[in-house]
């Protein structure tokens, strides 16, 4: 994981040979069942690629997210908030893109797939209790889990609407659906009851437990054009 880190830092730090714009965005991500997360800067690169020709590139990138909170699917019972973080969240795309250009203007559509790591991952053992009091239909639950943390893959889908405003400036909107998830294999117990009966203990293992790491990501960017005019290339942002 190390190595993988240097490499995407490397990548951010020095100058890209594909690409003719920089620029800067910011990028939000509204999961499934989870809650609102946003990136931290300056650690976010996107839109590193190569053209294939004039309609069809390949792009990649890296992004630092602060997870507020991502829920946790694949349990005997449901829950419609988040079950863990906060945390860090490494998230490395690779899509092929369909380049729409007009004159000022630039439609992509994008299709591929992601990896994800989460840093730092916790369970949320609060909304934990309150949905293993609705799944026993208890009054009281107290949790005690441990779990295996592990990277996850995705899949991914949407759009990006480039406008120049000058030769030299311009703005960018871009909306992507992501599917992916990550094992999270969780051990240990809970205890509980209703009030005024004997308290029990359940040991049981959620070993098919996943992170959801369903949801919209959108972003909204400045873009500068450092190439020659008139022979626009890869925006990088």
């Amino acid at each position: 994981m190390k190595r993988l880190l240097i490499i995407i830092f490397y990548f951010i730090s020095v100058p890209s040979a594909f690409s003719q714009g920089v620029g800067l965005s910011f990028s939000y991500f509204i999961p499934r069942n989870g809650e609102f997360s946003t990136p931290i800067s300056p650690f976010s690169i996107r839109g590193l690629g190569v053209d294939l020709n004039r309609f069809i590139s390949l792009e990649t990138g890296a992004s630092l997210y602060r997870m507020a909170g991502l829920n946790v699917i694949d349990l005997p019972f449901e829950s419609k908030k988040a079950l863990t973080g906060p945390n860090f969240t490494i998230y490395i795309p690779a899509e092929i893109v369909f380049n729409l250009r007009g004159k000022g203007v630039e439609l992509d559509i994008k299709a591929g797939g992601f990896f994800i790591y989460a840093f730092d991952q916790r369970l949320n053992d609060g909304n934990l209790d309150k949905a293993l009091r609705q799944y026993k239909g208890w009054d009281i639950a107290n949790s005690s889990y441990t779990f295996d943390n592990s990277p996850g893959l995705g899949l991914q889908g949407g759009v990006e609407l480039t406008i120049d405003i000058t030769s030299q400036f311009g703005i960018s909107i871009e909306t992507n659906y992501l599917m992916g998830q990550s094992k999270l294999p969780m051990t240990g117990s809970y205890s509980g009851g209703n009030i005024g009966r004997t308290i029990e203990t359940v040991q049981e293992n959620f070993k098919d437990a996943k992170v959801d790491f369903t949801g919209l990501e959108f972003s909204i960017g400045v873009i500068f054009q450092t190439g020659k005019q008139g022979k626009p290339g890869k925006r990088r942002r």
